[in-house]
Order: C-alpha cells, then structure tokens, then sequence
C-alpha cells in the first residue's frame, strides 16, 4: 500500500483526571486529521471537548467508549494513550482485522513524556502480546521526547505560522494589561508554594514598581488562589486600564480568573504572557514553542517517581540555578524560598527557554514521526 495514501486511525483515551491526556489526545487526532488522516477518537469522557475544542476538527469522529466491536471494524493504526486498557472484544476486532487480506493493523501503545535515559531506548520497542484475545499480535511502544532518539513533540505545521501572525500588543490590551506589566500565567495544581508565589510577585510590583498582573486558568488553579485570597478588593480602574471581569486586586497585585477556553486560544495565553507556570504534559509542550520562560509543575506521584523525571527535564533543558531552585521548590522536593524574579532572573530564563526550543526545531515533530513509523510497519 502507497505509505502517503490517508489512512483510518483509532485513538482510544481514558480521562484519568485534569485535562492532560484529553488534550494530548485531541491535538494529536487533530494533527493527523489536518495531514489528511481519518481520525476516530474514542473517549471515556468528552466533556472537556466542548470548551477545549468547540468546533471539533474536520476529519475528527468523537466516539464513545466502547465495550464492544466498533461497527466496521478496526482501522489501519489502533493507538492506546497513556496505558489506557481497551475492552476484550476491540482487542479481538484488531486480531480480526490482523487476519484480513491486506496489510494489519498497526498497534501503537503511546506513552507519557519523560526526558529519562530509558525513553531512548525503549522507543518504537516490540511488546509482545501473549496472552487473551490479541495473543500473537505485537505492539509498539512509542515515546515522546526532547530528543532525535525519541518520538519527539507534537507540533502543528501551521504553528511557527501562527505565532508569527499573533498580534501580542492587542491579545494584551484585550486582557486588561498595562503595556508594562509583568503578566503571569497560572496554570497549576495546588502547590504548597502557591502562598510564597503570591507574596513574591507582590513584592516584585513593589521593588521594580512595575504592575504585576496573575491570569489564573479555571479548575483547580483558581480555586488554589481563591482559598488564599478570598474575594479581593474590587477595584474600577487597575494601572489605567479599565478592571476586566471576573479581575480583582489583592494589595498591589492585580489577579485575573480566565474562564475555560479552547486550546488556540491557551496557546495565546503563554504567547501573550511574560511568564508561565504550566502543569502536566501538553502545556509543558506548549510552554516550549512559546519561547518565553515558564515554571513546570510536574504530576505528583505516590512513589516520588516526578522527582527524577523532573530533574531529567531540568538537565535536558540546561536550566540555569535560579530556575532549577524555583522548580524544586514549586514542586515540593525543598521548602526553601523562591528566587527573585527580578528583569535579569526573567532574561536568563527566556534565553534558557528559547535554546531549548532551536534545538527542538531542528527535530521532527510527533506526528511526522509517527506516520514515518506506520508507514514502515504496514
């Protein structure tokens, strides 16, 4: 079969929690579909979809999660997000569809992103089926990654396009930003630095006498910083900008709770933004190609597992002291204070930022990859 010929895919995602493996999910369906791919994305709960994706995507199928054989079968690449475990009877319509003349399916297992030595070597690695529905049958585990060994980042082709075209100055004005200010994005769990954070960007307005402006995404960011702040004080006019909704002022500091959009429009915000504090996997991504400097809270996990994965993104990313000490401490591995950040921390940070984005422009993005990895398996 001609390997540049479009091809059907299954993508099947499992919402654990958050929204980080919905949205992997859907801009990899949508990538796919906009190479001229036939995506069907199958998830146990889509309700995020109507405010991450309002308009869907045109080659996209939104389906439920399914229990029993998809009608028609299975497509030319079956993809298991993140671990997640598809039923019995999709697993016999793969086995099904591997018997059928013409090429078999490809079964991809897609999995987190790590920058860990282990992600190079186990990349495109066979894993065997042997036992149920599927015994015979083969896997591939395919792994995102940082570098030319990996299955690398999803990144749109249209996307250097887009942000040439962002009109930074108007996207700012838009958002109640004074043309001076600091503006800091939020888009966190619940850190135990949250407090300490609040109080440093307060105290910068006050030593650079430069309006600080806090843009806090909805979930649980906004309810972090609404347990601290409370309600705020209710101010007409901030820096000579008239308040925006839903915006108050707490001291000197002036804060901002966004309302729920869609990925486009996050994309802006970390455009838009001085500095961003991003969580999980796809905004870590997209904190990357905005080129500005971020602080990345990484997922929590029971066994202390984030510890080393986020000292292995920190390596990778080169990050200079001060950004090393501020993830540690964002992420509850030090109690010890926030460094400043102050025109020069800030500086530092963005060069730091904007080498690690050159040098992954100089790789192949996720999906190209991807499909040169189907194309090779088929």
């Amino acid at each position: 079969m001609n390997a540049a010929a479009p091809l059907r895919w299954d993508i099947f995602c499992q919402v654990i929690d958050n929204y980080g493996d919905i949205g992997v999910c859907w801009r990899l369906a949508a990538d796919l579909a906009g190479r001229g791919q036939r995506v069907r994305l199958w998830v146990d709960n889509a309700s995020a979809l109507a405010w991450m994706a309002p308009g869907g995507a045109p080659g996209v199928q939104v389906m439920p999660w399914p229990t029993q054989a998809p009608a028609g079968g299975l497509g030319d690449v079956v993809v298991e997000a993140f671990g997640c475990e598809i039923a019995p009877a999709v697993v016999a319509a793969i086995a099904q569809r591997a018997q059928a003349p013409g090429a078999p399916p490809v079964w991809i297992n897609l999995e987190y992103l790590s920058a860990e030595g282990y992600v190079e070597r186990c990349h495109a690695l066979p894993s065997p089926v042997l036992s149920g529905p599927g015994a015979g049958l083969v896997k591939h585990f395919f792994y995102p990654g940082f570098t030319a060994g990996t299955g690398g980042l999803l990144r749109e082709p249209d996307l250097a396009e887009r942000q040439a075209r962002f009109d930074r100055s108007a996207w700012r004005a838009q958002h109640g930003l004074a043309p001076a200010a600091l503006a800091v994005s939020l888009f966190c769990y619940e850190p135990a630095a949250l407090p300490a954070l609040l109080a440093l960007l307060a105290q910068t307005e006050a030593e650079t006498e430069q309006p600080v402006h806090l843009l806090t995404t909805p979930g649980r960011a906004a309810a972090a910083v609404r347990a601290l702040v409370g309600s705020g004080e209710a101010d007409e006019n901030i820096h000579g900008i008239g308040l925006q909704p839903n915006t108050i002022k707490r001291e000197k500091l002036s804060i901002s709770y966004l309302p729920s959009v869609p990925q486009a429009q996050f994309d802006q915000l970390l455009w838009g933004c001085d500095l961003n504090f991003v969580r999980g996997e796809d905004s870590l991504v997209r904190a990357l190609w905005a080129g500005r400097p971020f602080v990345w809270q990484i997922y929590p996990q029971s066994d202390l597992a984030h510890q080393g994965k986020l000292h292995a993104f920190l390596d990778w990313l080169q990050a200079p002291p001060s950004l090393r000490c501020f993830h540690v401490v964002w992420n509850g591995l030090d109690s010890g204070a926030l460094p400043a950040l102050d025109p020069a921390t800030l500086a530092q940070w963005a060069a730091c930022t904007q080498a690690a984005r050159a040098r992954l422009l100089t790789q192949d993005n996720l999906v190209t990859l991807l499909l040169g990895f189907v194309a090779k398996k088929r």
